[in-house]
């Protein structure tokens, strides 16, 4: 197989949770510039309708607006695609939310909002999308499931956001734990855990200290928006067609030198 071909992922068809905004729409960028039909989701229609119209200039892109926080919403979301598709090859389970507080006040509404968003509906989506991603897959070019992490779920930040490293790191888990039982019905499911990147949830944290950010970075920068595609384009490709349960940090090195962890969560 040719260099080309090994990574080419044009004509299958995607759903990109949370594809509006940040690294979700980084992704579904990437895959309309590749010629992949993409899905995006978002609670916010706006949004994931201006998304969906920047997109088509690129590709083709169909806005599904659902706010992935709620049980009824997820099932609705995976009828619509099963409506309109009779197979699923890439789903990127990238919705999620963010929530920091002191533990002494550390409110029980945060916890359940974000263990709803970060964890539960990436089982409930994967789990009522399994038979289009059974159709896709075949034993030489499986089905791809890509859940979006982050090195909060592997280090332990300096802020209080409990929920959101505890969620992260039951994505990690939980990804091997799908990735075990689904490779017999040929679906690959792998995580990528981002470091510190250009999206609205850091933007805060970025104008504020972005020199002391990029200083702790080992290679010294921000990750930028082909950084994040170059993965999941790895993870959607049959180039990864023998990966599976890993969850790859795309970090700058962060995750791997543990002493420079940045004091603020991603």
């Amino acid at each position: 197989m040719s260099i080309s071909k090994l990574f080419d992922i044009s004509g299958k068809t995607a759903l990109v949770t949370g594809g509006s905004r940040g690294i979700g729409l980084m992704i579904a960028r990437g895959f309309a510039e590749a010629g992949v039909k993409v899905y995006i989701s978002s609670r916010n229609a706006k949004a994931c309708a201006e998304a969906a119209e920047e997109l088509n200039k690129l590709g083709t892109c169909i806005a599904l607006p659902h706010d992935l926080g709620t049980t009824p919403e997820v099932k609705k979301l995976a009828e619509e695609i099963k409506s309109r598709e009779k197979k699923l090859d890439f789903l990127i389970n990238n919705a999620g939310a963010a929530w920091a507080e002191p533990f002494e006040t550390y409110s029980e509404a945060g916890w359940d909002k974000l263990m709803n968003v970060n964890l539960k509906a990436i089982f409930l989506l994967s789990q009522a999308l399994l038979p289009l991603l059974r159709s896709a897959g075949t034993k030489d070019d499986p089905a791809r499931v890509v859940n979006i992490g982050s090195i909060d779920g592997i280090l332990a930040p300096s802020l209080e956001t409990y929920a959101y490293s505890a969620s992260k790191a039951a994505v990690h888990h939980l990804t091997r734990n799908m990735a075990k039982h689904l490779a017999k019905d040929h679906i690959n499911v792998n995580a990528i855990a981002p470091g510190p990147f250009e999206t609205k949830m850091l933007a805060p944290v970025l104008a504020a200290s972005r020199k002391a950010i990029e200083a702790s970075v080992p290679v010294g920068r921000i990750g930028q928006a082909d950084d994040m595609v170059g993965a999941a384009i790895f993870y959607c490709s049959r180039a990864s067609s023998y990966v599976t349960a890993t969850v790859l940090p795309v970090d700058g090195g962060l995750s791997g030198t543990p002493y420079s962890a940045l004091p603020f969560e991603l």
